[in-house]
């Protein structure tokens, strides 16, 4: 049975014919059919009649149409989703090393509204849209068929899926799946609640990221007044300023904080790369509580702090904490009384905050929450030392999170040297010309003041 037709205005943008996967309820002219069930696969045709595309419909959502093919096809069976999820699977084998990684990224992996994560044996799905809820038992029988897993889960609990007309739900679907599992991610260990845990479990889309911390690590002992140094017995070690010998083994290390560390990945890295001490901050007991136990089976635990917190107020009283001391030192301070702030700061501060705008409107007050996160972090890395500093909010374009990422190095008064700029990892692809994907700024950058 031939596909209904979906007819495009003429006066629109030419986003299909540019592999745009979407097709917005304003640039329909009619549907060819009536009756048309939600969710079936439609025939997308300019205003002439040119075929452009293939995809599922649904009525109910401003994104009417999402394309799932530039050639037609009538159905999307098993053997349709073997394809494509084999395509996927040899993407992941090029690319990551891992075999804990995001297995399918909805549009992306040309699979509209499906997420699929893979932790040890078990795959988490995530369904988004209607016409990906229609097709979902062909869909679990070419998961299986491909990746053979050993369970899987479903993590639909996301507000989104209202739009599409479609209720929340989770749960085992296939399999065993245990509440916990442990992955693997540039050789640490640490353990991700399928259930509970945000999105499907971890964020996958910073391994990369994580890793790009490696070169911060080391190069600080000279900080100290430690260099390596030749001994009688003719052995060339590590020696303070008085020539004794420094048995401490990351004498070299940074001092590191992560902020909004959730499970402690940036912490872990940070480690592995010879971190000396590690303060790793959130607001949720329950994510510090994983991230104590990741720490600990990666054996870190004697170099990392743990602090249950919100991230801008303790960046605040840090920094009120440094400026009373500054204070003191200048005089004119009553020194009988006890400073009621730490006033620490740290060679790398870490900000990788949850998402500050989820829609358009949002926008304005994001950038400031972002201005004034950085600024709080910028004041709080040591001379020389680096701010890495991430955005996950799409609508933080690129442009817009380094103006505020500016804005709080001119109040902070530094100077940013830029080191990295990165966005999410191979198992997360973008296609060109589809911002909506392109969602994850990540920036490092070396941090000193401005000398007059």
């Amino acid at each position: 049975m031939a596909n209904a037709i979906v007819k495009l205005i003429k006066a629109r943008k030419k986003r299909v014919e540019e592999a745009h996967p979407w097709v917005y309820a304003s640039e329909i002219e009619h549907v060819a059919q009536e009756g048309l069930e939600p969710g079936s696969l439609v025939d997308v045709v300019a205003h002439n009649g040119k075929y452009l595309a293939t995809g599922y419909w649904n009525p109910a959502s401003q994104i009417t149409v999402r394309i799932v093919s530039y050639e037609p096809i009538e159905t999307m069976d098993q053997l349709f989703f073997v394809e494509r999820l084999t395509r996927c699977k040899v993407h992941r084998a090029r690319f990551v090393k891992d075999q804990d990684c995001r297995l399918v990224y909805g549009e992306a992996d040309f699979l509209p509204g499906l997420i699929v994560d893979r932790f040890e044996n078990v795959l988490v799905l995530q369904i988004l849209s209607l016409g990906m809820e229609k097709h979902k038992e062909a869909l679990i029988a070419a998961l299986i068929e491909v990746f053979q897993p050993k369970g899987i889960y479903e993590r639909s609990d996301v507000s989104v899926r209202k739009l599409e007309g479609l209720e929340e739900r989770t749960g085992v679907i296939y399999g065993e799946c245990p509440s916990i599992v442990e992955i693997s991610e540039n050789g640490l260990l640490m353990e991700v609640d399928i259930v509970q845990g945000q999105k499907t479990g971890y964020f996958f889309d910073q391994r990369e990221n994580r890793a790009s911390l490696e070169p911060l690590m080391k190069g600080w002992g000279d900080r100290s007044g430690i260099a390596l140094s030749s001994l009688e017995d003719g052995r060339i070690a590590p020696v303070n300023r008085n020539g004794k010998e420094v048995t401490f083994p990351y004498w070299d290390g940074a001092t590191v904080l992560e902020c909004f560390a959730h499970t402690g990945s940036f912490t872990l890295h940070a480690c592995k790369y010879g971190a000396k001490q590690v303060t790793c901050l959130d607001v949720s007991a329950h994510a510090i509580d994983t991230a104590k136990r990741n720490v600990e089976r990666n054996g870190f635990t004697d170099r990392v702090e743990f602090v249950v917190a919100d991230a801008f107020e303790y960046l605040r009283t840090q920094v009120k904490g440094l400026d009373d001391r500054k204070q003191r030192a200048n005089g004119g301070v009553d020194t009988s009384k006890k400073l009621e702030n730490e006033g620490r700061s740290w060679d790398v501060v870490i900000l990788d905050p949850p998402a500050f705008a989820k829609t358009r409107s949002a926008v304005e007050g994001a950038k400031r929450g972002y201005k004034d996160i950085n600024l709080q972090g910028l004041k709080l890395v040591n001379e020389g030392g680096y701010l890495v500093t991430a955005s996950c909010s799409y609508h933080m374009r690129p442009e817009l999170f380094l103006e505020a990422i500016q804005e709080a190095a001119k109040d902070a008064g530094k100077v940013l040297r830029l080191v990295e700029w990165r966005a999410a990892g191979k198992d997360h692809p973008q296609i060109l010309g589809v911002n909506e994907s392109h969602y994850l700024k990540f920036a490092i950058f070396e941090v000193t003041s401005k000398r007059n």
